[in-house]
């Protein structure tokens, strides 16, 4: 290239189209894993409300809802997404936007769209296509510049990144639209109405306005405007004979109670305490202050409004799990352990519950509850492996039960999951030299030191 003959003004657009680029391929990596930075929220309740409310809608999918899975992501924007496999990826902001289970269940109906679709399988075609424009952009314009004609290279470089990312938003514009058809489609087999989804559209649109976005198109964007989605889908949803049907009175209360928990919890508590005033007697009312008071470290006024609920409900295993956490979490682990133990048998050891009703036996500091919570926390990773924090209690009694090998096996367990290579690598080395080779244990703690070398390694290089 012959930098002579490029002008700075032409050489000041090159950077800034090469900048554009550099860019537009960053974007494009970093969509393909959107969940590894994130925080996921993990509370019983919430999973198997979600588990209740799509299941309807996998009943009439091509999937199988052993393989589908709704995880909370804890973080205030309003957005849903898939990602691989078989997970549907909620927001917190999501649901707190939301004023229906109706309302989410339309967003769950849209992204079983794309997995249906195998719309990121395809993702791959969105972005082979955009980065082949782009490099024959980058070829042909460095190549007029190379030949004298710095301006003309500079455009061919300009167009070819309007074209690329054009082409790509136009790919992922499809995609949308072939998930809000087969969404509405689910809806309608499953006998839900799409209200909630054109209400939530129509709450979609209402961001727009405010941000300013033109709805004259949606040339330049990802997703169609949100006008012409409740357009498009008003008169499909109208036609369908579940359009006046009322939404499943059972899921909207649960819905309403698991919203106000999480206010309560992730908020500010004077937020969730100006949301909930005392004057509102209602279940999820008395929920959210519950949580807004033991977050405000209150807990004598966490626990009157948690045994007021249990006063109408006294088998609700999640009020027993809160009153539980408050008591344990307050320093009395010892009067804890009625209310964790009920809640495990009442949900049949949900390993959420249980790996909270061990920690409570650990932190009696009792030995004769040591073997109890050995076994209940065994129970809890058998039925759920990714919970680092049931894990890392089992590890804390293993070692309280002078067995420092699996002590070690468990840490390994919960620093891999946490991403914490470098621990499970030092805590399953140091488990395989006090564990019998080949043993089940031994081989799970050189898999783990393998896993974690590796993962380790590919860290260091992304960091290079």
């Amino acid at each position: 290239m012959n930098a002579s003959k490029v002008s700075p003004k032409v050489r000041t657009k090159m950077t800034a189209l090469l900048r554009l680029i550099v860019a537009f391929f960053t974007i494009t990596a970093l969509t393909v894993q959107p969940v590894a930075a994130q925080s996921i929220l993990r509370d019983a309740e919430t999973e198997a409300l979600f588990k209740d409310m799509v299941a309807p809608l996998v009943a009439v999918s091509e999937l199988d809802a052993e393989d589908v899975e709704v995880v909370l992501i804890g973080d205030n924007q309003i957005n849903a997404f898939v990602a691989g496999g078989q997970r549907i990826y909620f927001y917190s902001g999501t649901l707190a936007a939301a004023d229906s289970a109706n309302e989410i269940q339309g967003i769950m109906a849209h992204e079983l769209g794309h997995i249906t679709g195998g719309h990121i399988i395809r993702f791959d075609e969105g972005i082979k296509t955009a980065t082949g424009i782009t490099i024959l952009s980058l070829i042909l314009g460095a190549a007029a510049i190379a030949a004298g004609a710095g301006d003309a290279g500079a455009g061919i470089l300009a167009a070819g990144q309007q074209a690329a990312t054009g082409k790509f938003l136009a790919f992922s514009r499809v995609q949308e639209r072939s998930a809000d058809s087969a969404g509405a489609r689910y809806l309608a087999a499953a006998g839900i109405t799409g209200k909630g989804s054109i209400n939530f559209f129509k709450k979609l649109q209402n961001y727009e306005f405010r941000l300013g976005i033109p709805q004259e198109d949606s040339y330049g964007r990802t997703h169609p405007l949100s006008g012409e989605r409740v357009t498009l889908l008003r008169d499909v949803y109208q036609a369908d004979p579940a359009w006046d049907k009322a939404p499943d009175a059972e899921i909207e209360a649960r819905f309403q109670r698991v919203k106000a928990k999480l206010l309560g919890f992730t908020g500010e508590p004077k937020t969730t305490l100006r949301k909930y005033p005392e004057s509102d007697q209602s279940v999820p009312g008395r929920y959210a202050r519950a949580y807004a008071w033991h977050k405000s470290a209150y807990p004598d006024r966490a626990l009157y409004e948690v045994n007021n609920l249990l006063k109408d409900a006294p088998n609700d295993p999640y009020f027993l799990e809160l009153q539980g956490q408050i008591l344990l979490e307050s320093g009395k682990p010892d009067e804890a352990l009625a209310s964790l133990r009920k809640a495990v048998r009442l949900t049949n050891n949900q390993p959420l519950i249980a790996s909270l009703f061990g920690h409570a036996l650990i932190a009696t500091e009792d030995k004769t509850h040591f073997e109890e919570a050995t076994q209940v926390l065994k129970s809890a990773v058998a039925k759920d492996n990714q919970n680092p924090f049931a894990w890392y209690q089992l590890g804390v009694v293993y070692s309280q039960q002078g067995d420092t090998a699996r002590a070690q096996l468990a840490t390994a367990e919960s620093s891999l999951l946490q991403r914490n290579y470098g621990s499970a690598i030092r805590s399953s080395q140091i488990a395989m030299a006090g564990i019998a080779e080949n043993t089940p244990d031994w081989i799970r703690a050189q898999d783990i030191s393998l896993i974690a070398k590796s993962e380790f390694e590919r860290d260091n290089k992304r960091r290079r």
